[in-house]
């Protein structure tokens, strides 16, 4: 799934791009003439290193950025497994086991399709670190423990981007856009990049605000909080890109020019 195009028409439109080609300021490919700033060069590595993405005409592809469906199933069945072999069994070591067998499980499929390593292995690490954590507490519920300590940890480095004017979203979205780091130079921009950061953090913070009281209640809420630790994964993340994405999206072009040639006409017809 990408994000769908605001505008499904086809054929050409009334400046002769085609329906659905990127405009300008949103995917525009730099010209032979033009030499990257360092700083913007640095912006693209940054999102390429979380893990951003863009389609060909240069939106901003979500299901690629989430992983794709083998990432975002990496992300989702350590957790649904443990959740299902705990609810059957009953017995903590049985279902830690089953957790970091389907998370090794994903780590031999990359192998074999020959494809990077890095998410599988990251998720191997927060696997075994949850486990390590529930093994030694002997609470199944401290198995999602880990997950919200990494939570508050992106809530802050997003919120103390925003306080020293470089938002997250801009860097990220400003590198599918090939704005670089130009759109610091306009309030309006940062004003945007500024109020789309805030939405992926009310993101962040929704899920600890719906998970924490859940994790509180203990063995009675753990079905519950597995649940909502799926739902509140990677769909509430698409989804909070997404929204983030459309409310960021640079203002139209100014119609000035087509107003001064209607003057002109109507200034020759009189």
């Amino acid at each position: 799934m990408t994000v769908p195009n605001p505008d499904p028409s086809t054929g050409p439109g009334p400046d002769g791009q085609e329906a659905g080609q990127a405009k300008p300021e949103e995917g525009r490919i730099p010209g032979e003439g033009e030499t990257p700033s360092p700083m913007a060069g640095l912006a693209a590595e940054y999102a390429a290193k979380a893990g951003l993405h863009r389609t060909h005409d240069g939106r901003v592809d979500v299901l690629r950025s989430a992983g794709g469906v083998q990432g975002i199933a990496e992300s989702i069945l350590p957790g649904l497994v443990f959740l299902v072999a705990y609810t059957i069994s009953r017995d903590l070591t049985v279902s830690l086991v089953a957790a970091l067998a389907a998370a090794a499980a994903f780590t031999v499929v990359r192998l074999v399709q020959r494809r990077p390593l890095t998410q599988a292995l990251a998720g191997v690490v927060g696997v075994g670190i949850s486990a390590w954590l529930a093994n030694t507490t002997g609470k199944a519920e401290d198995f999602y423990l880990p997950g919200f300590f990494t939570n508050a940890a992106y809530i802050v480095a997003m919120v103390i981007s925003i306080l020293v004017k470089w938002p997250v979203a801009g860097l990220l979205f400003g590198f599918i856009r090939n704005e670089g780091l130009d759109w610091r130079k306009e309030p309006a921009r940062l004003k945007a990049y500024r109020l789309g950061t805030w939405i992926i953090v009310a993101v962040l913070v929704l899920r600890l605000v719906v998970q924490v009281p859940l994790y509180l209640l203990g063995p009675e809420g753990l079905a519950a909080l597995a649940t909502t630790r799926l739902i509140m994964g990677a769909p509430l993340y698409i989804l909070g890109i997404w929204v983030a994405w459309l409310i960021t999206r640079p203002a139209p072009a100014s119609t000035g020019a087509e107003d001064g040639a209607a003057s002109t006409d109507a200034t020759a017809r009189d």
